[in-house]
């Protein structure tokens, strides 16, 4: 049943941050991830800063489940690139070192690029919709597809749900970090209840040799993922390959929106979408922030636009990381949001993620759901106060405070590692 303190409907789903949370500057076009490369991570740090968010969300009365870390290292992964037996991974740091870490990444934490989700009321056939993101444009994410959506498949396990398999590999779809869902005029606050919102599917330019990045997100599989999901209201946008250059990685780098609010830098869009989406939807407060007041440059360092926006009985929350508070500029764009919205700011330490390219929303997938739907999510994925505390102490006794780069060549380690995932599985009821 649902929990009496519920007072929304939206699930949020957080990555549970794994003991392998290592800094392997893997993330192509993530500039705070090539600039933590090889550094001495946190594990333990980075799941309590994890949790502490969850437990934050939760108590603001918003449904609150988590996706548990895939096991690494990834033996499959090491062994489709020909390192098998006792010296697989001395064989792979020495030959083949992004390969090795692609193997241990931690990466599924950021829940943002788990899938693509549409809301029952927002499909023609009224249920809900999740793809798995295939991630193909990086290796290290692109192993994760199978097992999210056999994961899915398992949180959803109910025919109000169709868990679609992920796109074939050449469609780069990165999921719900390049997805928005404005809420229709007649919908009710806080639930999804009241008619079709407008699904804004942002995907990247037209590849070009000038561009410092190219884009992860194309076009046509943002069109494939809405066909699939039988989208009655979907719009497609393009994000600026100034955006993308100066790393902008993903579109909730710079834009995200909850129910009928969208916050964004004037930078985020190609020419002329922002106004196609005024057009589109007079109804919806755009507090696009302009160059003069924050810089792209600041915008993307700060991860001010990678808030999570949640939308909570009418009135609008906003999670802020930290860093957001040192910049002048960010908080001069932050103060236009709580001036257009009487936006509540909540700010967290959640340092470790940023480092490696993730802020705030990055770690969670919202799931929009009606009341029956949420009753038939499987509960062993939702938290409450008690489940947290275990998951805390979980973290506590066994995550290490240190990890380098050299921890992932040792055996010990890989064994070490297996325990940890043992005892998860245990907490939460899960088969090996």
């Amino acid at each position: 049943m649902i929990d009496p303190i519920y007072r929304s409907t939206e699930l949020h789903l957080d990555g549970l941050v794994g003991p392998t949370h290592f800094y392997g500057g893997l993330g192509y076009g993530n500039l705070a991830s090539a600039k933590s490369a090889n550094s001495v991570s946190s594990p333990r740090r980075a799941a309590l800063q994890g949790l502490a968010k969850m437990r934050a969300v939760h108590r603001l009365g918003v449904p609150q489940g988590l996706l548990p870390p895939r096991a690494r290292p990834d033996e499959e992964l090491l062994a489709r690139c020909g390192f098998t037996g006792p010296n697989a991974l001395a064989d792979a740091g020495t030959s083949a070192p992004v390969i090795l870490k692609a193997a241990w990444s931690t990466s599924s934490m950021w829940t943002a690029n788990a899938a693509t989700v549409t809301a029952s009321s927002d499909a023609k056939d009224g249920r809900v919709h999740l793809t798995p993101a295939n991630l193909s444009s990086s290796l290290h994410r692109s192993t994760e597809a199978a097992p999210t959506h056999d994961l899915l498949s398992l949180v959803f396990a109910n025919d109000r749900f169709i868990v679609h398999d992920p796109l074939p590999g050449p469609l780069a779809d990165e999921g719900a970090a390049n997805h928005m869902r404005l809420s229709s005029p007649g919908e009710k606050e806080a639930s999804p209840g009241g008619g079709p919102a407008t699904t804004v599917f942002v995907h990247g330019p037209d590849q070009s040799d000038a561009a410092r990045f190219q884009s992860r997100q194309r076009a046509d599989a943002s069109r494939a993922v809405s066909r699939l999901h039988g989208d009655r209201d979907p719009m497609f946008i393009t994000q600026s390959q100034r955006a993308i250059d100066a790393g902008a990685f993903h579109n909730d780098v710079v834009a995200v929106s909850s129910d009928r609010v969208l916050f964004c830098h004037d930078q985020a869009f190609a020419a002329g979408d922002l106004a196609r989406l005024r057009e589109l939807r007079p109804d919806v407060t755009i507090v696009n922030v302009s160059e003069d007041i924050l810089p792209l440059d600041d915008a993307i360092a700060s991860y001010i636009f990678n808030s999570e926006l949640i939308t909570i009985e009418g009135q609008l929350h906003a999670i802020v990381e930290a860093r957001v508070g040192a910049s002048a500029a960010s908080m001069a764009a932050l103060d236009l949001l709580i001036e257009a919205t009487d936006t509540t700011v909540h700010l967290f330490d959640l340092g470790q993620s940023m480092a490696n390219g993730g802020g705030p929303a990055c770690l969670r997938l919202r799931v929009p759901l009606t009341a029956e739907e949420l009753d038939a999510v499987e509960s062993r994925f939702l938290v409450d106060e008690a489940k947290l505390d275990a998951l805390e102490a979980w973290v506590t006794s066994s995550f290490r405070d240190e990890l380098r780069a050299a921890d992932l060549v040792d055996p010990e380690f890989a064994r070490e590692v297996s325990d940890v995932d043992a005892a998860l599985r245990d907490l939460l009821g899960l088969p090996d």
